[in-house]
């Protein structure tokens, strides 16, 4: 590994044998303070997640969705713990509109998060459950300094969401947005948590929080019944992987985008990517041609697993992958389409033990502050992940009852070749950008050998549809330049933009412990002993 730091950084990576890497710094120290106490990865990842809900409610809470990859010290096993839709929701529930609503309750799914933190501890934890709630229950109760960047996605979240129910009276107590720096309490999402940590989660799905919700739902026009609620499962699955350079990168299979980021490492792996810099203008076109592919074919045929007419195994084919390389110009942008195989879409955070076990954690609310809907009395914010649904007859990701919908949120993972060794947990939040993030993260560890603050501080670009390439302010323009010459249509964000590029965390196994990166994009920070 490359220790330099060949990026403009305000951080260094940081060394230990006990590690966790978050946005926001509260919630990465009640993580390490788990480790510091004996608990393992997932005991340190249940907690620091269970703060970012307090601490970061614009991009979580307890009305997320969640999603999970974990190695226990011996093998990587995969959580989905995204919802599903009410059972009323038939495609005719939406006749007339032109997209699924993208604000209110007919935008939410049954949310997932408690079910994975309950899922994740009962599983692999190892403290008791009130222990690792406690960091998350005292900052809501008496209350926590807002960290800068939240401070912006507040405010701009209110400037949208302050009509949605319940959002003013929860998010704006004084009329208006908590400013940075400002002491911010949340005394009835504590009690919430309380209640939570009593029942282990069956409050939620069955008790008094669960009347609670579906009580809102039906007075703001809502399909969610408790029958939704109660039928809701977290589901321990078997990741998807393909192999890339001297690893396999593994993902969690569809309803999410996890898949787009193996398709393009497969198409990648044949090109011989370290004949050029890493910041060249030939592996970034390369890199860019094989997302634009793979998003096309993600676009198209990914949805509910169970729904999906083609599986993960035929879009990962080697035979598959072979054509659809084709479709990549070393010289020139290109358009492509979706293909045809043959059947044979937040916060995010990491976390390591001296003891092996690594975890890689993603939980959100999808768009900003999700649907903007709060039930009045508990501090729940309800996602928005129902806007993820199509409304295209016949398309695998068509919305259905009981369906999961197409997820942005994605925990990324490394191991050898073989699945005997972890080498990398890592992650980039940010809508669309995390499968495109995920890409870039795991070239430039991979293959080009640089340390993980490296990664997470290098400039990045993503694809937005056709040619357009949309790059940070800090992009080099000699290689924006060398891009536009092959035909992509370069886009530079103005320097004000707020997390379009996403916000990466990565712990990466080192020679004796792990070496952690935390994006300088957002407020977070490796924590480590």
């Amino acid at each position: 590994m490359n220790f330099d730091l060949p990026y403009p950084s305000s951080r260094s990576p940081v060394l230990g044998r006990n590690m966790v890497a978050t946005s926001q710094p509260l919630a990465a120290q009640a993580g390490v303070a788990m480790l510091a106490r004996g608990g393992t990865a997932a005991d340190a990842a249940v907690a620091a997640a269970m703060v970012m809900t307090v601490v970061e409610p614009t991009g979580c809470g307890v009305g997320s969705d969640a999603f999970a990859l974990y190695w226990d010290g011996h093998k990587l096993e995969g959580l989905n713990a995204s919802g599903r839709a009410p059972m009323a929701w038939m495609p005719d529930y939406f006749a007339g509109q032109k997209a699924m609503p993208q604000r209110g309750w007919n935008s939410v799914t049954v949310p997932g998060v408690v079910s994975a933190w309950i899922a994740l501890h009962d599983k692999h934890g190892r403290l008791p459950l009130d222990v690792v709630a406690e960091p998350a229950i005292r900052y809501a109760r008496d209350g926590f300094s807002l960290s800068p960047v939240i401070g912006v996605l507040w405010q701009n979240g209110a400037n949208q969401l302050a009509a949605q129910p319940g959002f003013a009276d929860h998010f704006m107590p004084s009329g208006r947005a908590p400013r940075a720096g400002e002491l911010v309490k949340r005394p009835d999402l504590a009690a919430t948590l309380e209640d939570i940590v009593a029942t282990r989660g069956d409050t939620f799905y069955r008790g008094t929080l669960a009347e609670k919700l579906t009580a809102h739902a039906a007075l703001h026009g809502g399909a969610m019944t408790m029958s939704d609620l109660d039928a809701h499962r977290a589901d321990w699955v078997t990741p998807i992987s393909t192999g890339f350079r001297y690893a396999a990168v593994h993902e969690i299979p569809p309803n999410g985008q996890g898949i787009a980021t193996l398709i393009a490492l497969g198409l990648l792996d044949p090109f011989d990517l370290e004949s050029h810099p890493v910041d060249s203008v030939e592996t970034t076109h390369l890199m860019i041609e094989a997302i634009k592919v793979a998003l096309a074919d993600c676009e198209r045929h990914v949805g509910d697993i169970e729904t999906m007419r083609v599986s993960p195994d035929d879009l990962l084919d080697a035979d598959y992958l072979a054509e659809r390389r084709r479709l990549i110009d070393p010289k020139q942008a290109g358009l492509p389409a979706y293909g045809a195989p043959r059947p044979g879409g937040t916060i995010y955070l990491c976390a390591a033990d001296a003891e092996g076990r690594m975890v890689s954690f993603i939980q959100s609310n999808y768009m900003g502050f999700g649907s903007g809907v709060v039930v009045p009395g508990t501090g729940i914010a309800l996602q928005n992940r129902g806007a993820g649904f199509s409304l295209e007859d016949g398309h695998p990701n068509q919305v259905g009852p009981g369906k999961r919908p197409f997820h942005t949120i994605i925990p990324g993972f490394a191991t050898t070749h073989d699945g005997s060794a972890p080498i990398m947990s890592f992650g980039v939040m940010g809508g669309p950008m995390q499968s495109q993030g995920h890409l870039q993260m795991a070239v430039r560890v991979l293959a080009y050998g640089q340390n993980p603050q490296a990664a997470a501080d290098a400039p990045r670009w993503r694809v937005t549809g056709g040619r357009k390439v949309v790059v940070e302010s800090t992009f080099d323009p000699e290689l924006a330049e060398g891009l536009k010459a092959l035909g992509h249509e370069v886009i530079v964000e103005t320097p004000d933009a707020v997390f379009g590029f996403g916000g990466a965390q990565l712990i990466v196994c080192g020679e004796d412990g792990y070496v952690g990166g935390s994006d300088p994009r957002k407020d977070g920070q490796v924590v480590a002993f």
